[in-house]
């Protein structure tokens, strides 16, 4: 994978990974504009988009890494629009405050960012598959997990430790980081699942916003307008009306969605680095 080092922008301009330009097809732009409105109810519900937006964007002919700047870029205006939906249900601990907690997650939004951009792009490539799978074990057993870590509450200095932690998974890669965040919080803290969700989107929308301008400035996303825009409009659209739709749905029949989507995307990842 080809990389070019511009000058005048520091070590951002310096580490931006510049690939070809994918030439436009209006079928691959119509399955990404799907894939985004798929990917913005899910993150709605659950979380789980960032699988198919990424899976989407890569068959649509993005390299991982592009793909994944991309995504998380294209995912931010749909979880803006979950969090304006849920503006008035959102429950936040007493310690550490909203502000401190959203605090850690722009820090480690941040690192995780330029990690991404930093790292030589092969090591994302292999190691896409092996996260994959490991967010799809949270997104399937994160119930259990949470029993499991009932190891009493947390304090505010190890809540924003962990937060803190996975918000750099979250600027990396961000696959089921949502879930993660909730797990924790469930197993450590009085805020339920339930509760927990508007807080979740909230957070999770703070790693992307950071992430998001680090690869506006370092990244090809806006070498890739069509796929860009495609899944914006679509995310957005399907943000707005999966934030609506959790709300009436059986949560056995959300779950089913989100982790099915997870396991097909892992499987297809696998088959693609391994087959």
């Amino acid at each position: 994978m080809g990389s070019a080092y511009a000058s005048g922008l520091g070590w951002l301009r310096g580490s931006r990974i510049v690939e070809s330009a994918v030439r436009p097809d209006p079928r691959r732009v119509l399955m990404i504009l799907l894939a985004g409105i798929a990917a913005g109810a899910l993150n709605a519900v659950g979380g789980g988009g960032s699988f198919v937006a990424l899976s989407a964007l890569v068959a649509g002919g993005l390299p991982p890494v592009t793909a994944n700047a991309t995504a998380t870029v294209a995912l931010l205006p749909g979880n803006a629009t979950s969090a304006w939906v849920y503006r008035k249900q959102v429950h936040a601990f007493e310690h550490p405050s909203t502000l401190r907690l959203t605090l850690a997650s722009v820090l480690g939004g941040a690192i995780g960012a330029g990690l991404l951009l930093l790292l030589p792009s092969a090591s994302f490539e292999a190691a896409v598959p092996w996260l994959l799978a490991f967010a799809t074990l949270v997104l399937a057993f994160g119930k259990r997990l949470t029993k499991a870590m009932r190891l009493g509450p947390a304090g505010p200095v190890a809540i924003l430790v962990v937060q803190f932690v996975l918000s750099i998974y979250g600027g990396y890669f961000g696959g089921a980081v949502g879930v993660m965040m909730l797990a924790f919080w469930s197993a450590t803290t009085s805020l339920d699942t339930a509760r927990g969700t508007p807080l979740r989107v909230i957070q999770v929308g703070a790693v992307f916003f950071t992430a998001a301008l680090i690869f506006l400035f370092a990244a090809d996303v806006l070498d890739q307008t069509r796929h860009l825009v495609a899944m914006l409009c679509g995310a957005m659209i399907g943000g707005y009306f999966g934030a609506h739709l959790v709300r009436r749905l059986p949560a056995a029949v959300l779950r089913v969605l989100v982790v099915g989507t997870a396991v097909a995307m892992t499987v297809l990842f696998f088959v693609r680095a391994f087959g």
